[in-house]
Order: structure tokens, then C-alpha cells, then sequence
């Protein structure tokens, strides 16, 4: 038996993120008596509490905070099922393929042209997302495709291949001390600051840091070049190399690969015509 309804579960992961159900009342355009309401039955049903809840104080409980990260994966699961249905039965649907700017190691126009010799080829619309966002557009259905890459971006659930692999490099100052080094290891970093990635819901990479919250490279670059931070990236990011930076391979740092990647669920000829496409222009553009 189904314990919660998809409304329902929706309910929950807005109060879960607001954490206040007066914004979560307004985002969902429900009144906020309602709302409650709704929480205190599905806690009921479930026989555990989602909140800890005080005059001016919410928070998630243990069992709360298992069901928001199971609960945003669901939504996005059926939002996903949905968008995949419609575009199923259009024959004429674009390929929507996502990326950040800059993040395709100057691989996109080789794999777009190998894609358009394709016979089944349909337009392809790029889609820019932030540093941290790519794979919420393959689970929500915003997009069929996308250039990620990992150890970084999470890859479960999602089917990929494997188009280039790099290493990662300390972008550093110029006048920085380690600046003049050939190369470094991860231990001589250990004592700087390195930064916090906005959106990255997991840790244990190894730049995961303490420093200030960034959003992409371009204020990466701004922050370094100021001396409030060091970042350790795959090299293609930050190339061109900005003249006030060096960068600086880190040899034992776990290399980076860059790969296209797609629902598992998605069995779609046009998602597979257009890795086939992405993965022979790999092998060319090595030949």
C-alpha cells in the first residue's frame, strides 16, 4: 500500500526546505492552517514525527531528514516519468542536452557534429546550469543529456560513458608560495583554505572546504585572485589560464572524468544516438 500521495509528499519536502510553514504556505499557494494539517496526517499515517516543531523554531527529525532525501529523488522521479511520457509521444521533440559553461574540455563541437550525421538527429538545445545543478535537470526532466563530471557530480541512478579523463590542478595565486612548484600533493594544501561549492549536498571529494560559499568558476577565480582562496579543479575549467593564476598539478588528487550521462530509464532512441555520437567522437578526437 502507497502511504503518502504524491501532493502530499510535495507538502512535506517544502516545509522540509523552508523550514518555516509560513514560506512553505506561500510557495505552495495552500493556506498555512491547511498545510499543517496536512503534516500532522502524514506523520500520523506514518506513526513517526517529521518536525520538531516550536514557537519560533522548526527542524527536521532523524525520520524527517531520511524522507526528504528519499522524497526530493521520488518528485523528481515522477516529474521525470511525466515529461519523459509527453516527449515519448513527440516525434519532433528537441534533444535538450545540459552543460556549464566551459565544461565540456572543448569537446561540444566535435560531439554536435558527429551527432548531426546521425540519421535519426534532431536539434540539439544546450542548456546552461550552475556548478552543482546538471543532475537535477536529468532527474526532474528538464533535460535528456548531460556533460558531467565526476568524482563531483552525482552519478547515482543515472547511466554514463566516459569521454575524457584529466588532472586536477591547484589554481593558485602567482605570488603564492607554493606557486613555483612543479607539482604538489594533496598534504601541501592541507593547511589552506579551500572552497565551500554551493548546491553540493555531499562531501568526502576532496576540495570539499570551509572557505567562502562559491557558485562557479568565474567568482572562483575572482576569490583566488584575491588570496581567499585556492581550489584544486580539472585543468579544462580554468583554461585559459587567467594571468594572475598558475595552476599546479596535484599528483596523488583522484583524476577527473568528464562524461555524458542520462536516466537509466531512459531507453530513448535519441538519447542513445546522440551518446553513440559523443562516445565515436571521443575515440576520433583520440585517434
Amino acid at each position: 500500500m502507497v502511504d503518502l500521495e504524491t501532493r502530499e509528499l510535495a507538502y512535506f519536502v517544502a516545509v522540509a526546505e523552508e523550514l518555516h510553514f509560513g514560506r512553505a504556505a506561500v510557495r505552495l499557494s495552500i493556506a498555512q492552517p491547511a498545510l499543517s494539517k496536512a503534516i500532522r496526517r502524514v506523520e500520523a499515517r506514518l506513526g513517526v514525527r517529521l518536525f520538531t516543531r516550536s514557537s519560533r523554531h522548526v527542524s527536521l527529525t532523524p525520520a524527517g531528514d531520511a524522507l526528504l532525501h528519499h522524497g526530493r529523488h521520488a518528485l523528481n522521479a515522477v516529474g521525470a516519468a511525466v515529461e519523459g511520457a509527453r516527449r515519448a509521444g513527440d516525434a519532433h521533440a528537441h534533444l535538450r542536452l545540459v552543460i556549464k559553461p566551459g565544461g565540456d574540455a572543448n569537446l561540444l563541437s566535435g560531439i554536435l557534429a558527429a551527432y548531426a550525421e546521425q540519421p535519426d538527429a534532431r536539434r540539439v538545445d544546450v542548456l546552461f546550469g550552475g556548478a552543482t545543478d546538471r543532475v537535477d535537470y536529468l532527474r526532474d526532466g528538464r533535460a535528456d543529456v548531460a556533460l558531467l563530471y565526476a568524482p563531483f557530480d552525482d552519478l547515482t541512478g543515472l547511466a554514463s560513458e566516459t569521454l575524457f579523463v584529466e588532472e586536477r590542478v591547484a589554481i593558485l595565486p602567482r605570488d603564492h608560495r607554493l606557486a613555483s612548484r612543479t607539482e604538489l600533493r594533496l598534504a601541501d594544501l592541507e593547511h589552506e583554505t579551500l572552497p565551500r561549492w554551493k548546491g553540493v549536498r555531499r562531501t568526502g571529494v576532496p576540495d570539499d572546504g570551509s572557505g567562502p560559499e562559491i557558485a562557479d568558476v568565474p567568482q572562483m577565480v575572482q576569490l583566488v585572485l584575491l588570496g581567499r582562496t585556492i581550489a584544486i579543479l580539472p585543468r579544462s575549467l580554468v583554461e585559459p589560464v587567467h594571468p594572475g593564476l598558475v595552476c599546479v598539478p596535484v599528483v596523488d588528487a583522484t583524476t577527473s572524468r568528464l562524461v555524458v550521462a542520462w536516466s537509466r530509464l531512459d531507453r530513448r532512441s535519441l538519447v542513445a544516438s546522440f551518446v553513440e555520437a559523443a562516445v565515436g567522437a571521443r575515440r576520433s578526437d583520440r585517434a
